[in-house]
């Protein structure tokens, strides 16, 4: 969707909301492209929680997910425009702009979760929210999108080259289709929404996402094998309008503030609940589930070394300095 479409669909779904928040001094209009069962999507609830109820409704906060009025890349467009007021993308899409959004979603930059966790809420985390500021946006915090893995329908994926030749779908990201192409597949970028009935018809044979998104968007119901690479820790990266943003009194900046840090807190307590239950329940429809061992997982780290030595070259040495 152009920026020019977004200009004259947004409007029309925001008036939907008009009613509910024409009495409040302050109204918050969120966009994102997850799936309303999604744990980035209970977050953002969790946040107008908190921000309507310590308010007392002077602020209100309406969520527009599943994108109802763009994907990533258009939603993080509108947020510049200050045509929505905040968003979550998946922090890839702005490597275009800089390539050090592309840093956090390079594979096996992270060890883990936590390695993940402690640079995004480091020196190196701040570092690039500050950056956003270059592109007209004003950088709050990370959301996660989650660790991703691999699902195909060509057989299980226990090595590198059980990818030859297989379509799989990925982001738009220059890095996530090159580590594919080194491992001998055919990377198909799609928008995320067209991602399950691509599965369905067979239109690609495999995708990779983090296990909240093979779930919540029932991407086990047209694939037969997962397998838990863990090869990208994927965050989104919390965005908002500066001028509105900074239209906000001090005091309703620091509830805005206050509320993403305890929903950002509350997504990992949903995380951490909801993974056991998420592949327990995968594996009942009949997914096979392939667990990597550390000389197999080691495979996959070797074949994408270059890919993470050429973006990285590309980064200013200051930011990756900070990685460290």
């Amino acid at each position: 969707m152009k920026l020019n479409t977004l200009l004259k669909v947004v409007p029309l779904a925001f008036a939907v909301s008009f009613t509910s928040s024409a009495f409040a001094e302050v109204n918050i209009r969120v966009g994102h492209g997850a799936a309303d069962t999604y744990h980035m999507h209970k977050a953002w609830v969790k946040f107008k929680e908190i921000v309507e109820a310590e308010s007392n409704q002077g602020i209100t906060v309406d969520i527009f997910p599943n994108g109802q009025v763009g994907g990533d890349r258009e939603l993080t467009e509108s947020v510049q425009a200050g045509i929505v007021d905040m968003t979550s993308p998946v922090v890839e899409v702005m490597d275009g702009w800089d390539p050090a959004f592309s840093v956090p979603g390079l594979p096996y930059i992270f060890t883990g979760r936590e390695d993940a966790l402690n640079a995004l809420y480091g020196d190196f985390g701040n570092a690039l929210l500050y950056r956003a500021e270059d592109f007209g946006l004003k950088g709050l915090g990370w959301m996660e999108n989650g660790i991703r893995y691999i699902t195909s329908n060509k057989g299980a994926v226990s090595q590198p080259s059980d990818l030859e030749g297989v379509k799989i779908r990925t982001m738009q990201v220059s890095a996530h289709m090159d580590a594919f192409s080194a491992m001998g597949a055919n990377p198909t970028p799609m928008s995320f929404n067209e991602v399950y009935s691509a599965l369905q018809q067979g239109v690609v044979d495999a995708q990779e996402n983090p296990l909240g998104h093979i779930y919540s968007s029932r991407f086990y119901e047209v694939q037969k094998n997962l397998t838990l690479t863990g090869h990208v820790y994927s965050t989104h990266m919390v965005l908002a309008n500066p001028d509105f943003y900074s239209s906000l009194s001090n005091e309703d900046r620091a509830l805005v503030d206050s509320a993403l840090k305890r929903a950002i807190d509350y997504q990992q307590e949903v995380i951490a609940n909801e993974e056991k239950e998420q592949l327990a329940a995968i594996e009942k429809a009949g997914v096979e589930i392939v667990h990597l061992s550390p000389e197999q997982s080691k495979a996959f780290q070797d074949i994408t070394a270059p890919i993470r030595e050429k973006y990285t070259k590309m980064v200013d040495p200051a930011i990756l300095a900070k990685l460290n």
